[in-house]
């Protein structure tokens, strides 16, 4: 990659004391593990639109699809406050080249879902978008979210740290024609092992490019494969993608070989083995017995290995 991969995070997740209690919420797998791998570019909206550390919390009150951001125990509105900050803020970030944003769960400012709406009774339904989150996320409609909370949750992870390594690799493309049709190579397998419905379409808006303009081409790409990977590989997906790369060694494999390959997929159907393992045997496979194209395919190795993405069951 040309660059290192930057991402927004909420700045209490790298452990700095910005809560409202002047705590924070250190997440040792996203500074410690992820942090290897990726700069952040920390916010905390509350402290940055001119809140002080520690101060009264803060909630979401009134109509869930438009709600205000108050003070707890004064009822103090400072909606206006935060969108003002919030939409420089965003603004901002299109300097940042980000290639994806993680918030802090539950929080009335950052979360990006399930945040707690107190109706006029104090009841709470946890229907409700954080207020920088909601605007971020209209700002950026493309780019790969998640909170800290939904990060425990390992298939989660994997597709969240997957999307955001695509999206580095889309940033960094130069956008010809000729480095689109590598690129949609280069990720068909990819494409396949999360929806398979998206293959026809971005393949058919590959091969038909000279039609469109450049602009309307890239545009439309990105949409459909960002579209596609948002959808979380299943097993049988997986399952159809590996017996897919399997198909390119029907001249190479011997029997035993062919044999055990299978078993193993039967395995990881089954839920006995982790992904790790067959994608393991195919890659053993690809540098023994090639080709070149299933060596470029990022669907075999679509981030570090060091973050143990494929090994939950």
């Amino acid at each position: 990659m040309e660059s290192k991969i930057k991402l927004g995070v909420s700045t209490c997740l790298l452990g700095e004391r910005v809560r409202h209690d002047g705590g924070h919420k250190l997440d040792r797998f996203i500074r410690d593990v992820l942090g290897r791998y990726v700069e952040y570019v920390p916010v905390c909206p509350e402290v940055e639109c001119g809140f002080s550390t520690p101060r009264e919390s803060l909630r979401l009150v009134g109509d869930v699809d438009s709600p205000r951001l108050m003070t707890s125990r004064t009822q103090h509105d400072v909606t206006e406050q935060m969108e003002r900050w919030a939409r420089k803020r965003v603004r901002d970030l299109e300097m940042e080249n980000l290639c994806g944003f993680i918030f802090k769960s539950n929080s009335p400012s950052s979360g990006m879902e399930r945040i707690r709406v107190y109706d006029k009774h104090g009841v709470p339904v946890k229907k409700g978008v954080g207020v920088f989150a909601r605007m971020f996320m209209e700002h950026f409609p493309l780019l790969p979210v998640e909170d800290d909370g939904r990060l425990n949750d390992l298939p989660l992870r994997e597709n969240f740290i997957e999307r955001v390594f695509a999206f580095k690799r889309w940033q960094d493309l130069k956008k010809t024609r000729g480095n689109l049709v590598r690129f949609h190579s280069e990720h068909k397998l990819l494409i396949l092992s999360h929806s398979p419905k998206h293959a026809q379409p971005l393949g058919k808006l590959v091969a038909e490019a000279k039609q469109h303009t450049p602009s309307d081409l890239y545009a439309q790409y990105q949409a459909l494969f960002t579209e596609a990977l948002r959808l979380k590989a299943t097993v049988q997906r997986h399952c159809n993608a590996l017996q897919h790369v399997m198909g390119f060694f029907k001249k190479s494999l011997s029997p035993d070989e062919k044999q055990e390959l299978l078993e193993v997929i039967d395995e990881y159907r089954a839920g006995y083995v982790p992904l790790i393992v067959p994608i393991t045997l195919l890659n053993h496979y690809v540098r023994k017995y090639g080709p070149d194209y299933l060596a470029q395919q990022y669907y075999l190795h679509p981030h570090p290995i060091e973050l143990s993405l494929r090994t939950h069951i």
